[in-house]
């Protein structure tokens, strides 16, 4: 009988024998009298019962009966050991190694409250090794004005890892880490140094940081991205693309002012109707469906499609999946198929047997309808 294909785990990749073995070696090669191999057993020792971030408070543990007590000489030990910096004249996608994140975790344990200047100078080389957006919004809430005058200085630095920080480390909604309590009126003056930024590693997070404040004030988004576009200061390519990485949240949920942004206009005149070929599907087999539009005169599309699931109970539940951008032609109908896989084991919801819904969305409107049902 063959064997299960082995479970991918991002942990094991990122922290084994290996990884540990380059951390341990870097300190050993930095700091004397440091004992390699029994800080190398020590943190491998408990990589299995912890988490992925788990594991770098753990590692921090065993780092630290080897390391100065104080922490400006713990910080200087720290420094000599960290690798060199990255590239800086990449562009893009040089995050550098995780492992690299453990000096973030000791600045923050030992330096936070009585250390603060040079801690924040410690970040400031780290996270030209790996990125210190979790640690920076310790900083953040802690001592806000003055963190928050050092990313401005940050925001104009030459390494475009540390002007990434400035945007990543503030996002409202930054994935795994902790909530940050900042005000648009703090952060939106940092996006506004960064938005012309000749790296996509950069714009990338000042997009992202726009989508996380979409979530809960759209019309700041809007408007920052029009003082933006009149400026002229960012490729007009890039900005374009920014503009719909920044504005992806409210495009999925129709919003009319992001639509009208990137020329979808959600009044436009057209003809909408949805054909199911499959009104009874199976779990594990296939939804096809066939869109058709009409319209007078060129109109630029943004096609998405809504399934509302049904639930138990009589509950229902929906999500929106993307379908076409595209543009209707006088006198020409599009017609857009789509055959859309209904999987019996989806990893992000549950499938269940019931009358279902199809919606067609085009330029944020609902424009067409029709039923299913899975068996």
């Amino acid at each position: 009988m063959a064997k299960a294909p082995a479970t991918f785990s991002l942990k094991d990749q990122l922290f084994n024998a290996d990884s540990l073995g380059d951390l341990a070696d870097e300190f050993a090669g930095a700091v004397p009298g440091f004992d390699r191999d029994a800080f190398h057993a020590d943190a491998l020792s408990g990589i299995a019962e912890r988490s992925l971030m788990e594991c770098l408070d753990w590692f921090a543990d065993c780092l630290e009966p080897h390391l100065a007590a104080d922490f400006p000489a713990m910080a200087d030990q720290l420094q000599a050991a960290m690798p060199p910096r990255l590239d800086p004249t990449l562009r893009d996608d040089d995050f550098g190694r995780f492992i690299h994140a453990v000096p973030g975790v000791l600045t923050v344990r030992h330096g936070l409250e009585n250390h603060r200047e040079q801690a924040l100078d410690l970040l400031y080389e780290a996270t030209q090794r790996f990125s210190m957006e979790f640690y920076i919004r310790v900083f953040l809430n802690r001592w806000p004005d003055e963190t928050l005058a050092r990313l401005m200085t940050w925001a104009g630095d030459d390494n475009y890892h540390v002007r990434r920080l400035v945007s990543e480390g503030t996002r409202p909604k930054l994935p795994w880490a902790r909530k940050v309590e900042l005000t648009l009126d703090q952060t939106l003056p940092l996006l506004d140094r960064l938005h012309a930024d000749p790296t996509r590693f950069v714009t990338r997070s000042v997009a992202n940081h726009l989508n996380d404040v979409a979530k809960s004030d759209p019309t700041a988004v809007l408007e920052r991205l029009m003082a933006w576009e009149a400026k002229a200061t960012q490729d007009t390519k890039e900005h374009a693309w920014m503009r719909r990485h920044a504005l992806r949240t409210l495009i999925k949920d129709g919003h009319p002012g992001a639509m009208e942004m990137l020329g979808y206009r959600g009044d436009a005149d057209l003809s909408v109707s949805v054909d199911v070929a499959t009104p009874q599907v199976s779990l594990g087999d296939a939804l096809e469906f066939t869109v058709t539009m009409e319209g007078a005169e060129a109109t630029p599309v943004l096609v998405d499609y809504r399934i509302r699931f049904a639930r138990p109970g009589g509950r229902s539940g929906e999500k929106v999946f993307k379908l076409k951008v595209a543009e209707v032609k006088p006198g020409k109908p599009l017609l857009l198929k789509k055959v859309h896989k209904l999987k019996a084991n989806a990893t992000t919801f549950e499938l269940h047997p019931g009358a279902h819904g199809l919606v067609v969305q085009v330029n944020g409107v609902d424009r067409a309808e029709a039923s299913f049902g899975i068996v």
